[in-house]
C-alpha cells in the first residue's frame, strides 16, 4: 500500500468512523486489507452495500495472497439452513441487505457474536433503507462490535440540510475521515513518481465550433426560460456551465419532482429539451459527423417542432442544422464527411510510439469513455477514416430506416431510438475491448485486429489495446487492466478525472516502467470545460465537508454503544402526559412504558424491498417476516393490507392481478385494505415512473380512476387508503392497531393455503416461488404442485402440455402456462428485439435456479 493508503487503513482500523475518499484514490485496496485482517473463523464480519465486481475483485486478490478462509457470498439461492451454518462458521460474509434484515429479525444470526459491519457506499444509507435497518437491529443487541463505513461520493453528502450528520447518526459512527486529492499525505505519495504526461490540445474544426456555439446559445435560452417560468427554483446550481456535467439533471429533478404535477407543460418540455441539448453537446465531440447528423435529423420532423419548447424556431437552431449537414459535403457538393480532429491526433500518437519504441511487443493502452467510441476507433484504425465514414453514411443517412412521428410518440421512445442509433456502429464486432497490432509497410502504418491471447506472444510490433474506462460497467476494470498488461504507453482519448488518479496510483504502486501518458482533449471546447468543472466542483465539495466537520456537533452516545443513544430509542407511542402519576403528578416513565403493549405487524417477505418495515420498527412496532399468500401486512387477525406503489398499482390494474388479490383479501379477512402509497419525493398524482415526460395523459389517468371505482363496486368491503409517503403509512398503521388484538404469524401464513398445503420457506426457493406466481396459469391452488413436481424451470420447459395439465389440475391454466413457455412472439422493431434478447439472458439465468433448496424435507 502507498503511505496515504496505509494511514487511511490504520485510522479506520483502530477507530470506527465514516471514510469519504476522492474518486480514483484506491479505496478498494484499503477495504481489501481490512477484509484480510478479519478473514478468520473467530470473527463474524458482515459486508453490506458492495457490488458484484467489488466482491469478485476482493475474493480474487485474497485467493492470490493465500488467505483462508475466503469470504463467502450469501445470495437468495442459499438455503436458510446453509446460511445459519455459514453464520456459525464465522469469517467475512458478503450479504444482501434484504436477506440480512430478515435473518436478523428471525434471529438466525447470533447478533451478540457479530464482530462488526463494513458498509460500502455509505452515501446511500438513509434512515429508511434496509442497510440502516440492519445496523439498527445490530446495535440494539450488540454494543461492542464495530461499524466502519466507506464512500467515494462526496457530492451526495452535501445535498439537503445537515445530511452528513444525519447519515453519521444512521450509521452509528462519530468519526469522519476526509481524504481529498489535495490531502497532504495523498499529494506527497502520488508526487514521488510522476508519469510523463503529454497534453495534446486538438483544435475544433470551424464547423464544430459553430455547432458548439449554437448549442450553448440554445441551452442558455432554455435555462433562462426555465427560470422565468419558475421563479421559486434555486437558480444557483442551474447554470450553463453546470448543465454540461452529469449531475445537472439530478439536481434539477430533485427540485422539480415534488411539484411536477403543478408545472406547466412548457416547463416539462424545457426540462426534456435541456437533456436533449446536453446529449447533442456531448455528441459533437464524441460522434463522427455522419452519426451526429443522423441523430440530429430525428428532431427536424414537424411533429417534434410542435412538441418542443420553441428552441427549434430560433436562429441558433437553424445554424445548427445547416452546419451539421454542411459537414457531410465538400465545396463541389460531393459526399466527403468531415473527419473528427481527434482521429488525426490518435494516428500521430501511434505513429510516434511505433517509431520510438525499442522493445518488442510494447503495449499501448487506448482508453475511451463509451463502447461505441471503442468500436469507432477499432474500425478507424483497421478500415481507415474515409471508408468508415462512407459506410456510416450509407447506413445512417442514405439507407436510414424511417421512424414513426405519431403524436403519441414520447420523448423516451425517441431517446431509446437515439441510443440504438448511436450503438449500431458495428453489430458483428460490438465490444468494449479490442486488441490490434501495428506494422509498417510502403503505404505507412497499418493496423490488424488480433485475438486477446496474442498479448502474451512475442511480437515485434506494438500491441494496441482499446478499452473503456469502465469495462462492462466495472469501475475497477482499469486498475485490473493496468496491473495485468503493464503498459508503457497510455492514450487517454476521452477526459476522465477518476482514470487520471487510477493511473497515478498505479505508477506509484504497481508499475514496472515509467508511464508515458498522452492526454487528448479538444482545446477551448465544452469537453475541456466539463472536465475542469468536475475538478473544481469536487474541490469545493470537500472544502464544504471540511468546514462542516469543524462545526459538527456529535451527540453523546451516537455510536450506539451506550444505553442513552437517541437513535436506538424506540417510539412506543407514549405521550409525556401519560407518564404523570395521578396522585403526585411526578414522572414514572418506566412503569408507564412497561404497561404499554408492544405492537406487532406480520410482514410479507417480499415487502422488505420497501422502506415501510424499517419505519414501522422505528415507531416501536415489532416486525415478524412471514411468507404470506394473502396481503402484504397483517395488522390484526381481521385487518389485512395490500400495499401498492403507483407503478405497481397501474401494472396490477392492467394485468387484472389486483382483482384476484382483492378477492382473496375479502374472502379471508373482515377488514381488507388497499393501501396506495406515494413517494414523498414525487408528486401526489396518479402517474407512472417517467416523471420527466408526458407519458400520462388525462385519459390514461381517468382510466386508472375508473378501474379503481369498478374495484370498489365489486368489493364493497374493500377500503382504499391513500398515503403520501411511507412515513405517513407507518403512523397510520400505529393508529389502526391501537387497542386491537395482535396477529398470530402461524395463522396468517396459513391463510390462502388449501388443507394439507404448507409453504415451507426452508425448503422452497422464495425467489423462484415469487417468479412462478407471476406466470400466466399459476394460481394459489396449483403453485405448490408445480413447485413439488417441477424440479426446475428447465424441467418444466421440457414438459408436454398433457404433463402440465396433470400437475396444474386445470386444463385452461395448463394451456396458459404452456403458451407462456413456448409461444413465439413476433418482433416488430429493433426495440422489441433488444427486449427479447435481454429476456433470453434472464431466462438462461433463471434456468440455473432450482425450485427447491438442496435441503430435503
Amino acid at each position: 500500500m502507498l503511505p496515504y493508503e496505509n494511514q487511511m487503513f490504520l485510522d479506520i482500523l483502530h477507530e470506527d468512523g465514516l471514510v469519504i475518499c476522492a474518486k480514483g484514490l484506491g479505496l478498494e485496496i484499503v477495504l481489501l486489507n481490512i477484509i484480510k485482517v478479519f478473514c478468520d473463523p473467530g470473527n463474524l464480519v458482515l459486508v453490506v452495500g458492495s457490488s458484484t465486481p467489488e466482491e469478485d475483485f476482493w475474493i480474487t486478490q485474497l485467493k492470490k495472497d493465500g488467505i483462508k478462509p475466503l469470504p463467502k457470498i450469501l445470495s437468495a439461492d442459499t438455503s436458510i439452513t446453509e446460511r445459519e451454518k455459514i453464520y456459525l462458521q464465522g469469517g467475512v460474509l458478503f450479504v444482501s441487505s434484504r436477506i440480512l434484515v430478515v435473518d436478523l429479525l428471525k434471529h438466525r444470526i447470533p447478533i451478540p457474536q457479530i464482530t462488526g459491519f463494513l458498509v460500502c457506499r455509505a452515501h446511500n444509507i438513509l434512515e429508511s433503507c434496509q442497510e440502516a435497518f440492519a445496523l439498527r437491529l445490530y446495535r440494539m443487541e450488540n454494543k461492542t462490535g464495530f461499524i466502519k463505513a466507506f464512500s467515494t461520493s462526496s457530492q451526495t453528502f452535501t445535498y439537503g440540510f445537515t445530511k452528513i450528520e444525519r447519515i453519521m447518526k444512521t450509521l452509528f459512527v462519530s468519526k469522519l475521515y476526509l481524504w481529498p486529492r489535495f490531502h497532504l499525505a495523498v499529494k506527497s505519495s502520488l508526487d514521488k513518481i510522476n508519469p510523463e504526461v503529454i497534453e495534446l490540445h486538438v483544435e475544433l474544426t470551424p464547423a464544430m465550433k459553430e455547432i458548439q456555439t449554437s448549442l450553448l446559445d440554445l441551452i442558455n435560452y432554455s435555462i433562462k426560460e426555465l427560470k422565468r417560468l419558475n421563479p421559486s427554483l434555486d437558480t444557483e446550481e442551474i447554470t450553463v456551465e453546470n448543465s454540461l456535467s452529469k449531475c445537472f439533471h439530478k439536481i434539477l429533478q430533485t427540485q422539480l419532482n415534488p411539484i411536477w404535477h403543478r408545472l406547466s407543460s412548457t416547463t416539462k418540455q424545457l426540462v426534456s429539451d435541456l437533456k436533449l441539448l446536453r446529449n447533442l453537446m456531448i455528441s459533437v465531440t464524441s460522434l463522427d459527423s455522419v452519426r451526429f447528423q443522423s441523430v440530429l435529423s430525428n428532431y427536424s420532423s414537424v411533429d417534434y417542432v410542435h412538441r418542443s419548447s420553441g428552441w427549434l424556431l430560433l436562429d441558433a437552431a437553424e445554424t445548427l442544422f445547416i452546419t451539421a449537414k454542411r459537414r457531410l459535403f465538400n465545396s463541389k457538393k460531393e459526399i466527403c464527411p468531415e473527419h473528427n480532429p481527434k482521429w488525426g491526433g490518435l494516428t500521430e500518437i501511434l505513429k510516434e510510439i511505433g517509431q520510438s519504441s525499442k522493445d518488442n511487443g510494447e503495449i499501448v493502452l487506448v482508453l475511451v469513455q463509451s463502447a461505441k467510441t471503442c468500436c469507432q476507433l477499432k474500425n478507424l484504425l483497421v478500415k481507415g477514416a474515409d471508408d468508415l465514414l462512407l459506410n456510416l453514411y450509407k447506413t445512417h443517412i442514405k439507407d436510414k430506416p424511417l421512424i414513426s412521428t405519431q403524436k403519441n410518440t414520447t420523448n423516451e421512445e425517441l431517446e431509446v431510438y437515439d441510443n440504438l442509433n448511436n450503438e449500431e456502429l458495428d453489430e458483428e464486432n460490438f465490444n468494449n475491448c479490442f486488441t490490434l497490432t501495428q506494422s509498417k509497410n510502403e503505404d505507412g502504418l497499418t493496423f490488424t485486429e488480433c485475438a486477446n491471447e496474442s498479448r502474451n506472444e512475442t511480437l515485434k510490433e506494438p500491441i494496441i489495446v482499446i478499452q473503456q474506462y469502465k469495462k462492462d460497467g466495472d469501475f475497477l476494470s482499469l486498475p485490473r487492466t493496468l496491473r495485468d498488461l503493464q503498459p508503457k504507453y497510455i492514450v487517454m482519448y476521452d477526459a476522465n478525472m477518476t482514470a487520471v488518479r487510477q493511473i497515478e496510483v498505479f505508477q506509484n504502486s504497481d508499475a514496472k516502467l515509467k508511464l508515458v501518458v498522452y492526454f487528448l482533449i479538444f482545446g477551448g471546447s465544452t469537453e475541456e470545460q466539463a472536465y475542469l468543472t468536475t475538478l473544481r466542483r469536487e474541490k469545493l465539495l470537500f472544502d464544504f465537508l471540511i468546514k462542516e466537520k469543524s462545526v459538527m456537533v456529535i451527540p453523546k452516545g451516537q455510536d450506539g454503544k451506550d444505553e442513552d443513544c437517541p437513535e436506538l430509542t424506540r417510539d412506543l407511542g407514549v405521550h409525556p402526559s401519560e407518564m404523570l402519576d395521578d396522585d403526585d403528578k411526578t414522572y414514572k416513565p418506566e412503569e408507564k412504558i412497561a404497561k404499554k403493549e408492544i405492537h406487532k405487524v406480520i410482514v410479507d417477505m417480499r415487502e422488505f424491498r420497501s422502506d415501510l418495515p424499517v419505519l414501522l420498527h422505528r415507531r416501536g412496532i415489532d416486525i415478524e417476516p412471514v411468507t404470506l399468500q394473502v396481503g402484504d401486512y397483517i395488522l390484526t387477525p381481521e385487518m389485512c393490507v395490500e400495499r401498492k406503489s403507483i407503478d405497481d398499482l397501474i401494472g396490477s390494474l392492467k394485468s387484472g392481478r389486483l382483482y384476484h388479490q382483492a378477492l382473496m383479501m375479502c374472502r379471508h379477512y373482515t377488514k381488507p385494505i388497499l393501501l396506495i402509497e406515494f413517494d414523498q419525493n414525487k408528486p401526489f398524482d396518479l402517474q407512472g415512473r417517467f416523471y420527466l415526460s408526458k407519458d400520462m395523459t388525462t385519459s390514461h389517468r381517468n382510466d386508472i380512476t375508473s378501474k379503481l371505482q369498478l374495484l370498489t363496486l365489486h368489493f364493497p368491503k374493500l377500503r382504499l387508503v391513500w398515503s403520501p409517503s411511507p412515513f405517513a403509512t407507518s403512523e397510520l398503521f400505529q393508529e389502526l392497531k391501537e387497542g386491537k388484538t395482535q396477529p398470530v404469524s402461524s395463522e396468517a401464513a396459513a391463510v390462502g393455503l388449501e388443507a394439507g398445503q404448507n409453504f415451507d420457506e426452508e425448503i422452497y426457493n422464495a425467489i423462484i416461488k415469487d417468479f412462478m406466481t407471476k406466470l400466466p396459469g399459476v394460481t394459489t391452488q396449483n403453485i405448490l404442485n408445480l413447485l413439488n413436481k417441477g424440479q426446475s424451470l428447465t424441467h418444466m420447459l421440457n414438459m408436454s402440455l398433457q404433463e402440465l395439465k396433470t400437475i396444474a389440475g386445470n386444463s385452461q391454466d395448463a394451456e396458459n402456462l404452456y403458451n407462456a413457455f413456448h409461444k413465439k412472439v413476433k418482433s416488430t422493431n429493433e426495440q422489441s428485439s433488444v427486449k427479447r434478447q435481454s429476456n433470453k439472458g434472464f431466462r438462461a439465468t433463471m434456468n440455473k435456479k432450482r425450485f427447491k433448496h438442496t435441503k430435503s424435507k
